[in-house]
């Protein structure tokens, strides 16, 4: 994990405080809290965390699964949380536990299902194009983990706001204004900076919450004067071409981004035209796989 620690956030308590206090984040799973100490130590206890992880299952089936899965760069099968823990290491233990905890932090999450079905298919997609066109700083894993959680504040907002549904319509709509402007006339927040804000809470990586951050944002990731991290401008890039391929592929959910956004995706990732059409072919094999 980075210098992404509790004392690293307090320049952004009091935001985050109230963030969390107003919008209701959902609060940061113990277990990651009990992973992140252990890796402060000199000596990190393994067996403890694995302990920790084996008390539930389902966070341990999900721990072996995600180890399993080609984004996080496993070259053999792991059959225990003790095994995947030491193939992964901490830092991306701490990142898949946050994934797998993520829907489950939102109680009757089953209202959402549409959109967690969409967050896994542009997750896969995302750590499987991170692979595909293998630019400097890009991790598969950091791609799949960005993935879920990019729109996060979406679920969050529609909790929080009511109304908030017309106008997730309007900024999908919107073929000029970026999505966050549309958001910014009816709310006192957008669901990039919520978003942004449950992943500094959860301590991922500060590379995936600047391009939660950033994700609406063109100027961020046309100009590398812009300050955003090389990496987190690949992440942008990466999601969204998968998001656009994803609506493509399947026909569903279409919304204005990929014309305000694609363009500069594209440059970004090095993608012709015909690059692109074979990520469509290749790309409905993996949303197939992962339906």
């Amino acid at each position: 994990m980075s210098d992404n620690t509790p004392g690293r956030q307090r320049p952004l308590d009091e935001l985050l405080e109230r963030t969390i206090r107003d919008i209701d984040i959902p609060p940061r799973p113990t277990i990651i809290d009990r992973i992140c100490h252990e890796m402060r130590r000199e000596q990190p206890d393994l067996q403890y965390v694995g302990q920790q992880i084996s008390a539930d299952v389902s966070l341990a089936a999900g721990l072996i699964k995600t180890a399993n899965s080609p984004y996080f760069g496993c070259h053999s099968r792991c059959r225990s949380v003790r095994e995947a823990l030491l193939m992964l290491g901490l830092d991306a233990t701490s990142r898949a536990i946050a994934a797998i905890s993520l829907r489950q932090a939102f109680p009757g999450s089953a209202h959402y299902e549409r959109f967690w079905q969409a967050s896994a298919q542009i997750a896969a997609l995302s750590g499987w194009l991170a692979q595909t066109v293998r630019k400097p700083a890009l991790r598969a894993d950091d791609a799949y983990t960005y993935g879920l959680f990019r729109d996060c504040g979406i679920v969050i907002l529609l909790r929080r706001f009511p109304a908030y549904m017309q106008t997730l319509g309007r900024a999908n709509r919107e073929t000029e204004r970026a999505f966050t402007d549309v958001e910014g006339e009816a709310l006192p927040t957008n669901h990039s900076l919520v978003g942004c804000l449950m992943a500094r809470n959860w301590w991922l990586p500060e590379e995936i919450c600047l391009a939660i951050r950033n994700h609406h944002d063109r100027d961020a990731i046309d100009h590398f004067e812009s300050g955003l991290p090389a990496a987190s401008r690949y992440l942008v890039a990466v999601s969204q071409t998968a998001e656009h391929i994803l609506q493509e592929v399947t026909g569903a959910s279409h919304t204005e981004e990929w014309k305000k956004l694609g363009p500069s995706c594209r440059r970004l990732l090095g993608l012709d035209d015909a690059a692109l059409a074979n990520l469509y072919y290749d790309g409905a094999a993996v949303i197939k796989s992962n339906a």
